[in-house]
């Protein structure tokens, strides 16, 4: 175990360093005399865009260039390939907004309209992806349950890393959910945990098919915490809605407790939301920005370059191992406060 591990810790190191050397690459000022825009760098990295960018080769971008799927008030649908729009180019009327523009990276028509816009973006697809993913791991891992019994065999491979995953989610369902309700909830709690820590895990991975910032995207999230949402409220007990409307407090309060206890049950969601969403993309925008260092010392001279550059790496390295126990974190803790939520609800009172 101890030997898998460690061969795992390095392959992730390698594969960081690696990664980030070729960011540093795609970074870098062509001509090497320009300051690098560092906010551009950052935000070009962590936001959605019509293409999936793979890597640069010879001064060549490889990427991958997805389809664009748009209705024009004026014209209709329109299909095509996001390739017709690169480097500012125009197509039946469409193009991508350039910067410092209204719905700046969003595709408008010439007049600066923006059209009901379906396209498939590198999140979408990451989305995709990550579905048909967690789908295939499921699936093989109840293959392996079918076909063997679990009371008098260990499991192995995959069931093996599965097991102490969805025992973990088994019972954070029971102890706040209670014995009663627990085993209706517990699928979509588990759901909701292996979305996210794949997702989160993908993003880490700086190459395709990860590197896409996901669960980055306050939409994501916010999609969901409202499944958590939706599921408390849906779910919840009459003595869970006699507690919102008529709670048992003083007569002068309870006017007020009302309007409290709904205010709080609306901001349950969003701080799911943000509180996913933001330590997410702050930990992309910390590795991203430490990779920057090395363009920022650029001009002052290869001393100080070469040294940078070493800690630069080093410590991206670091940050790459600290997001896979955040990543985990977070995870947990969304899949927690949802349990715990859903559990609040479904009191019977007394």
């Amino acid at each position: 175990m101890r030997k898998w591990f460690l061969i795992l810790v390095l392959l992730f190191a390698g594969l960081s360093a690696g990664s980030l050397t070729c960011l540093a690459q795609e970074a870098s000022p062509k001509g090497g005399e320009e300051d690098v825009n560092i906010a551009e760098v950052i935000f070009e990295h962590i936001g959605d865009d019509y293409s999936w960018h793979i890597l640069s080769w010879k001064g060549k971008d490889v990427a991958i260039h997805l389809p664009c799927i748009v209705r024009s008030k004026t014209s209709g649908w329109h299909f095509f390939c996001s390739s017709r729009l690169s480097h500012g180019q125009e197509w039946e009327g469409f193009h991508i907004a350039r910067s410092g523009e209204k719905h700046e990276g969003k595709i408008v028509e010439s007049n600066g309209e923006r059209p009901f816009d379906i396209s498939i973006t590198k999140n979408v697809l990451s989305l995709i992806m990550s579905s048909i993913l967690l789908v295939v791991i499921v699936l093989l891992t109840a293959r392996w349950y079918r076909r063997h019994d679990a009371l008098n065999e260990a499991p192995t491979g995959l069931a093996a890393a599965m097991e102490p995953v969805v025992m973990m989610i088994h019972e954070m369902a029971r102890e706040n959910i209670g014995e009663d309700d627990y085993r209706k909830f517990s699928p979509y709690l588990l759901t909701a945990f292996l979305f996210i820590i794949l997702n989160n895990f993908l993003g880490i991975i700086p190459i395709f098919p990860g590197g896409a910032n996901l669960t980055g995207n306050i939409a994501c999230t916010l999609v969901l915490a409202l499944f958590t949402f939706f599921t408390v409220n849906i779910f919840g007990t009459k003595h869970y809605y006699k507690d919102i409307f008529c709670p048992d407090v003083p007569g002068f309060l309870k006017p007020i407790m009302p309007v409290i206890e709904v205010f709080s049950a609306l901001m349950k969601p969003v701080s799911l939301t943000i509180r996913l969403f933001a330590n997410m993309l702050a930990g992309h925008i910390q590795i991203l920005g430490v990779v920057c260092i090395i363009f920022i010392m650029a001009k002052y001279g290869p001393l100080l370059l070469g040294s940078m550059s070493v800690i630069s790496v080093l410590f991206g390295i670091f940050l790459d191992c600290l997001e896979i126990l955040i990543s985990f974190i977070q995870a947990y803790v969304f899949t927690m406060l949802s349990s715990i939520y859903i559990g609040l609800a479904r009191q019977k009172g007394e």
